[in-house]
C-alpha cells in the first residue's frame, strides 16, 4: 500500500510513519510537531487503528499546514479539527 502526504492536494508518496512529505512537514509549527510524535505508536497505519489523540493531533498539522498556505481559512480549519475531535468525544 503506498501512503501520500496528508498535505491537502500533495500526492507525494510517503513512508506509512510520516504524516507528510518534507516540504509539509516543515511548515508544521513544532509544537504540532510534537503532538503527532507524542500519540504516534507502531504499526498504526498497518492495522488502521490510530489513537484518537493521534488522529486529532494529525488533523490540527494538516490544518497547520492548509491555513498557511490559504487552501482553508482560519475558521475552516478550526472546523475541520473541531469534527474531528467530535468524532472522539464519547
Amino acid at each position: 500500500m503506498t501512503h501520500h502526504c496528508h498535505a491537502i492536494g500533495c500526492e507525494v508518496p510517503v513512508d506509512p510513519v510520516f504524516l507528510m512529505c518534507p516540504p509539509h512537514w516543515g511548515r508544521v509549527p513544532l509544537p504540532l510537531r510534537r503532538a503527532v510524535w507524542n500519540h504516534y505508536r507502531e504499526g498504526q497505519c498497518d492495522d488502521k487503528q490510530p489513537s484518537s489523540e493521534w488522529m486529532i493531533a494529525a488533523e490540527r498539522a494538516i490544518v497547520a499546514v492548509a491555513v498557511a498556505e490559504k487552501k482553508l481559512t482560519p475558521a475552516q480549519g478550526q472546523a475541520r479539527v473541531e469534527r474531528e475531535i467530535a468524532l472522539f468525544a464519547p
